[in-house]
């Protein structure tokens, strides 16, 4: 599989990005940010589905700093287990600080057009969310990010387009939360936020065991066409 190597801003080491090319270049990149089960095979499956839509796909180990090459499931408790401990040892500011540095690295990558979008789940869809207020990727994009209700204070730094898909039955992040965070980005020029009925969370997980056919097409379609509209020209 190819792969980059990025250094940390912090001076604390590098870590490496899976990447995958679209057969014509230039072309804007993604920056996928995992689940808390690493950059494993639904990752990849994603990445090569991007690459599909004409773009660079790149999908930084954002584990690195807990234990490099993270690659489970959600098919066993013990990697279930193990996902939620990786969960509670991830410092989500260092995450950001690595995002940013993958953002800067992407549009320098050879054959890419300069224009970066963020695309995450789960975890990686409030990292994404985090990323609209804190970075400058071209657009943001958060599949069923988890406590966005927390970030609701940095709405007003968002200036470039984010796309929210909200799971309806996402067992990890409550309806209360959810509702705030519909409620609060009404209105907002720059934020779409879409919330799928009947899907539970993870629901566009390719092979997972939360897939709905129905919403991740619709989501999907979605993302596509925000990443056609700020990467694309």
């Amino acid at each position: 599989m190819a792969s980059i190597t990025i250094q940390a801003t912090d001076g604390s080491g590098s870590f490496s990005a899976y990447l995958v090319e679209p057969k014509a270049k230039p072309a804007g990149v993604v920056v996928l940010i995992q689940e808390v089960f690493g950059v494993n095979h639904a990752m990849r499956d994603i990445a090569a589905w991007v690459a599909d839509m004409h773009f660079i796909a790149i999908c930084p180990d954002l584990f690195w700093r807990i234990e490099p090459g993270i690659d489970i499931t959600d098919k066993t408790e013990a990697e279930w287990k193990r996902a939620f401990e990786l969960f509670g040892a991830f410092d989500q500011a260092k995450g950001i600080e690595d995002l940013k540095a993958t953002v800067a690295a992407a549009r320098t990558l050879p054959g890419a057009n300069g224009r970066v979008a963020t695309m995450g789940y789960c975890l990686g869809g409030r990292l994404a969310f985090m990323m609209a207020a804190q970075s400058d990727a071209d657009v943001n994009i958060s599949y069923y990010g988890v406590g966005l209700d927390d970030l609701l204070g940095d709405l007003g730094r968002v200036s470039r387009p984010l796309i929210v898909h909200i799971a309806d039955q996402d067992e990890f992040f409550p309806p209360e939360g959810r509702a705030k965070v519909v409620q609060a980005v009404k209105g907002h020029r720059q934020i779409a936020c879409h919330v799928y009925p009947a899907a539970g969370h993870a629901f566009a997980r390719i092979g997972g065991g939360h897939w709905d056919g129905r919403a991740a097409a619709i989501a999907n379609g979605r993302s596509a066409e925000a990443l056609v509209a700020a990467l694309d020209g």
